[in-house]
Formats: C-alpha cells, sequence, structure tokens
C-alpha cells in the first residue's frame, strides 16, 4: 500500500515514497546512492558515482532546448536521523513511516527526511519524464551535507559542464535565497579525573525533556531552549549550594540540531537529598518562565539512579560546568543590512560523556567570516582555561550575494507571472552547499528554492503538499524559459 498514492504531483511523491524507504542518514548513503545509479540506467541516462558516492545523472535538452544553456538541478540524499526518545526506530534499516495529516506529510515519530529527499524526488520526476520541456540537464545530487557537506567538498569540478545552478535545498516557498552562511564545527574534550564513589551518597539523575529543538541555523533565531546549555545552569546551581558530585553528562545527538534532550547523572549526600530536589525544582520554574513562549512542554524529571563505580573530581567537575556556561550559544549578532537576518550563531549541539574526557561539539555559522573566526578563537579559549584540545574540523564558506544573476532575474519574472506577486530574495543563516559551490566553479549563478517545510531536523518534521506541488510547478516553468 502506497501512503502517497494519490497526492500531486504524482510522480514526486510517487520517487519520495520510494526514497522513504531506503536508510540515509549522514555518512550511511551507499543504498540510496546505488539506488539512483539503478535508476539512472533504468531510463538509459548518463550516470557518475564518485568516490564520495555522489550522483550526476546528465540529460540532454528536449526538442528545441538543444542548444539551451545546461542547467545544474543540486540537492543532498542524506537526512538528519532524529527520533523521540519513547520510538522503536532502527535507522540503519528501517523505512520512514510515512503519514499525511491534512496538507503535510510527516513521519511517525521520527525526521522525516522531506530535507532533502523532496530535491531528489523532483530531479528524478524531471529525469523520468517524456514530456516536460527543459534544457540539458546535469542532476547532482550529493552526500554528508547535513553533518560537514563532505560530498561538496570532495566533488571534482570537472564532472560538472553547467554554469547555471538551481539549489532545491530551501524550506519556504515565495522565496529565493542568493546568500548564505558559512560555518564549522568545534570541539572541545575536557579530560576527566576519576575518583571512587563514596557509598553513602546517592545517584539521581536530571533529565531534560519536552524541548522543540529544531534547525540550528534555520530556527537559532526562535529563541528556543538548549537543553545542554539549560544542564550547565542547574548544574552551576547546585555547586552552588550543595555537596555533590557528577558521574555522567550527556545531550543532543547532532551539532546542527538544537538539542531536545540532556541527561546527568549526579550522586548527592543523603542530608542534601531535599536541598537538591528544591534546587532542580526551583531552575525547572525559572526555566518554565523564560521559555513559557517558545518552549511550553519543557520538563525537568529527577529519578533514582543504579549505584555507580566511580565519579568526576571536583576539578573536573568545575571545568565542565565552566565549559557548560562559557561556551557561546544562540544568536550572537543579527545582521546591519538585512532586517530579521541573523548573522552569526552558535549552537552547543552535543554534549558527551566518554572513557577518559567530555566531549562538547557545536556548530558555528556566520554570514561574516571574521564573526566565524572569532566565535572559533572563543572555544580555543575555553579548551585552554579548562585543561582541554579544540579542534574545528568541517569548514564550509559562506555564499556572497551576486549583484548580478540571470537565473534570479528568470525565478522573478516567472513568480510574478504565476503568482501576480513578487517573489522574495533573501539570505538565509544556514549553510547551503553554494558556498562551496561558488569556490569550486567561480562563474557558477546560483539561486536557492524550495517548498513548506516546518521542524527540520526534528521528529515533528512536515512538508506542505500544496506548497510542493506550488513549487514543482514553478521549476518547471523556470526550465521552460531557460533557452
Amino acid at each position: 500500500m502506497r501512503i502517497l498514492e494519490k497526492l500531486q504531483p504524482e510522480r514526486v511523491f510517487y520517487n519520495f515514497e520510494e526514497l522513504s524507504r531506503i536508510p540515509r542518514c549522514s555518512g550511511n548513503e551507499k543504498k540510496v546512492s546505488d539506488y539512483l545509479v539503478d535508476f539512472a540506467k533504468k531510463h538509459n541516462l548518463d550516470v557518475i558515482q564518485d568516490e564520495a558516492l555522489n550522483i550526476i545523472i546528465k540529460k540532454s535538452g528536449t526538442a528545441g532546448y538543444e542548444n539551451a544553456p545546461t542547467v545544474v538541478l543540486q540537492g543532498h540524499i542524506d537526512m538528519v536521523c532524529e527520533k523521540r526518545s519513547d520510538v522503536e526506530h532502527n535507522f540503519c534499516l528501517d523505512p520512514i513511516a510515512l503519514r499525511v495529516e491534512g496538507d503535510y506529510i510527516m513521519a511517525t515519530g521520527t525526521t522525516l527526511g522531506a530535507d532533502n529527499g523532496i530535491a531528489a524526488a523532483m530531479c528524478m520526476a524531471i529525469l523520468e519524464s517524456k514530456d516536460i520541456p527543459h534544457p540539458p540537464l546535469e542532476v547532482l545530487l550529493t552526500t554528508s551535507e547535513e553533518t560537514g557537506m563532505d560530498g561538496a567538498i570532495a566533488l571534482d569540478p570537472k564532472n560538472i559542464e553547467g554554469k547555471i545552478l538551481i539549489n532545491i535545498d530551501s524550506e519556504e516557498e515565495g522565496k529565493a535565497l542568493v546568500s548564505c552562511a558559512g560555518g564549522e564545527r568545534d570541539e572541545i574534550e575536557i579530560p576527566i579525573k576519576w575518583e571512587a564513589f563514596d557509598e553513602s551518597f546517592i545517584p539521581y539523575s536530571i533529565s531534560f525533556k519536552g524541548l522543540k529543538g529544531g534547525h540550528s541555523g534555520m530556527e537559532i533565531n526562535e529563541g528556543r531552549a538548549n537543553a545542554n546549555v539549560l544542564m550547565g545552569r542547574v548544574l552551576a546551581e547546585l555547586n552552588n549550594n550543595i555537596g555533590f558530585r557528577l558521574v555522567s553528562i550527556d545531550g543532543g545527538s547532532k551539532t546542527n540540531a538544537i538539542p531536545r534532550e540532556a541527561k546527568a547523572v549526579v550522586v548527592v549526600s543523603s542530608k542534601d537529598e531535599d536541598k537538591f530536589k528544591k534546587v532542580v525544582t526551583k531552575m525547572e520554574n525559572a526555566f518554565k518562565n523564560e521559555y513559557n513562549s517558545a518552549d511550553p512542554n519543557l520538563v525537568v524529571e529527577i529519578g533514582k539512579e543504579k549505584a555507580v563505580e566511580k565519579v568526576f573530581s571536583n576539578d573536573t567537575t568545575d571545568k565542565m560546568i565552566a565549559a557548560l556556561m562559557l561556551i557561546p550559544n544562540g544568536v550572537q549578532t543579527m545582521s546591519k543590512e538585512m532586517e530579521g537576518l541573523v548573522e552569526s550563531s552558535n549552537n552547543l549541539g552535543i554534549v558527551t560523556t566518554l572513557d577518559d574526557s567530555i566531549s562538547f561539539k557545536c556548530s558555528i555559522r556566520s554570514s561574516v567570516r571574521s564573526l566565524k573566526e572569532k566565535m572559533a578563537n572563543q572555544m580555543e579559549l575555553i579548551a585552554k582555561i579548562t585543561g582541554g584540545k579544540w579542534n574545528a574540523y568541517a569548514a564550509y564558506p559562506e555564499w556572497e550575494y551576486s549583484p548580478n544573476s540571470y537565473i534570479r532575474d528568470i525565478f522573478k519574472k516567472v513568480y510574478k507571472e504565476m503568482t501576480g506577486e513578487e517573489l522574495e530574495i533573501a539570505a538565509i543563516h544556514a549553510g547551503l552547499e553554494c558556498g562551496l559551490f561558488k569556490e569550486k566553479f567561480a562563474e557558477m549563478d546560483m539561486v536557492s528554492f524550495g517548498p513548506n517545510m516546518y521542524a527540520v531536523h526534528t521528529p515533528d518534521e512536515k512538508l506542505s503538499i500544496s506548497s510542493t506541488k506550488r513549487t514543482w510547478e514553478l521549476l518547471l516553468n523556470v526550465l521552460k524559459e531557460i533557452k
């Protein structure tokens, strides 16, 4: 039984449902990449699968478009794999459980993967078509975009000939993106000095639940709570009021997703049990007040834990709390040129207790390179003062606005003819592969667009059906205009 069978455009949603059956978390794209190779061969199309598992499929222009400029249609085939803690789902084996609610396609308890499976689905529908007019096409579908744009970084420029690129990785209909932030991943590791557990102390857990989370670029300006940051505040308050020892702290699962959950295990003296609970409850009430609009379902739970064998030293605990309190998080600066645009931000995405260290992983973003460097310098300094190690990786460049753009003008013209309204030209705080492509292809003329999606990178992700249809029709009309 096909869940999306009756939806229009039929072939777009058919292909999207097929892709949803194939596990494709970032770093696990072999099956979906091979599937696209088979798809291309089935339709007698030239295909390249490179060592990074990027897919490039080429199709000649239709009648009357043979000599038109080649257009690169681009998206990525990996997805952020997030699920609710109460959901059993193996992202390496299980298909995404799709469902339709009104105008939306959603998944059941997991991320949907419309970011960016809908791009691949649209490209496939055009590639397999016999009656859609279009110029010569190169469909470029990259891998590991969500975890550092590894596929785009590995792309050999020799495999792409087109000078016009349409990126289908935006999430708001009626808006064309022409600039994006650059970014990098930063990690601090603080060594742990372990000490023996005093058996007179009682183990407790502190857990944050019910947070919205979200995309650390698109939704960083929504003022939502970061579970790791709030856990740092709770532990700092406990440190100021009672004697306790820390056993572990873990929160978040993706650097580019605002963490929805976090858990710390502590041990508390029996004489401080009541005070411990009062401090945690006091902080929960403070957080509920602070986030009563942005995160109204925030919950802090206290639970009993099994006996533990060892705890952090006081010095390690102090350094860990200092890192949580000092690492910059959320919006850092707003653009002065474009109203409402976040200029720079940082997201403390993952905190993990390892065998001999605590890891803090962040996603830094900025449309101004010097501000990105400033935040990286802050991270490096925090590592230094806490006796830890700092590492920056997976850097990607910003995409600067170009004053002249043929493809942007076509989008504006076609959108106005279709809707009677002006297409909004905007920049985005999230990272797009366009920044890397601009470095690889200096003369590439680019624009990014896409249908309405909501709560991407979270189990509440949803895709508008009607918006997908309108976006599809816009794409077809744009391609028809390029001669």
